[in-house]
């Protein structure tokens, strides 16, 4: 109980990556929700990622921690920019602050055909390949369940979070305005958006913390459970000017 008081007394809000749900941030969900309220919000809403943030946030409380995982992070990014008063901390799980170059942007458009072409099995596989995750036995089985979630999840919702991804803006203004506690957070082994990427997001926001996953890629809620959910704890904990 000790523990419980000294965590923040603000909700905790998890956005999580592109064609995920709440199972994304399962071992999280478990480790904090006995001690403060947790909420999983869908990324819906839109083509853009403006649109997305505008819909989410009459749904969330009134004041917030805030924490994103992959895309999750980049409409984290849009919130704290549109309502830098209501969010009391951040996390940014394995993201980057950058637009999609036009080289990146066009390497979606053969997904988008995929997808509304009926090869959504094909589509999810391309988006999340084994090597994007750390190298282990529980690989495989992390990866079937991104496959379900992808595939409950559908097509449409495929469709508009690619075009969002496309069509996101720079948030490095953002960031460096930022004056919450914040935690940024990445594997190890994470290609997609590398250790190299979180430090330079670290250097953004004044006195950011960085922590860098062991054994972990780019989904290290599912990875290393452990590790994230200590981390998370400290976070969580730490004082608010």
């Amino acid at each position: 109980m000790e523990q419980a008081e000294q965590l923040s007394q603000d909700p905790l809000v998890l956005l999580p990556g592109m064609m995920c749900d709440a199972r994304v941030f399962a071992p999280q969900i478990r480790a904090l929700s006995g001690q403060l309220p947790v909420m999983v919000a869908p990324l819906l809403g839109g083509e853009r990622i403006e649109d997305i943030a505008l819909r989410l946030l009459p749904q969330l409380p009134q004041r917030f921690a805030l924490a994103g995982l992959s895309m999750g992070g980049i409409v984290a990014m849009e919130i704290l920019r549109r309502a830098p008063e209501r969010v009391s901390r951040l996390c940014l799980m394995s993201t980057s602050p950058l637009a999609d170059t036009p080289a990146q942007a066009a390497s979606r458009e053969p997904l988008i055909i995929g997808a509304r072409t009926g090869r959504m099995q094909d589509v999810l596989r391309q988006s999340m390949r084994p090597e994007y995750l750390a190298p282990g036995p529980q690989r495989i089985e992390i990866l079937n369940q991104l496959h379900q979630m992808g595939m409950e999840l559908g097509e449409a919702l495929f469709v508009s979070q690619t075009r969002a991804l496309q069509r996101r803006r720079d948030q490095q203004g953002t960031l460096r305005k930022c004056k919450v506690p914040t935690l940024i957070l990445c594997g190890e082994y994470d290609p997609l958006t590398p250790v190299k990427r979180h430090e330079f997001l670290a250097e953004l926001i004044p006195n950011a913390a960085l922590e860098i996953v062991t054994a972990a890629g780019h989904l290290p809620t599912l990875e290393r459970p452990d590790v994230v959910n200590r981390v998370l704890v400290d976070w969580l904990a730490e004082s608010v000017p």
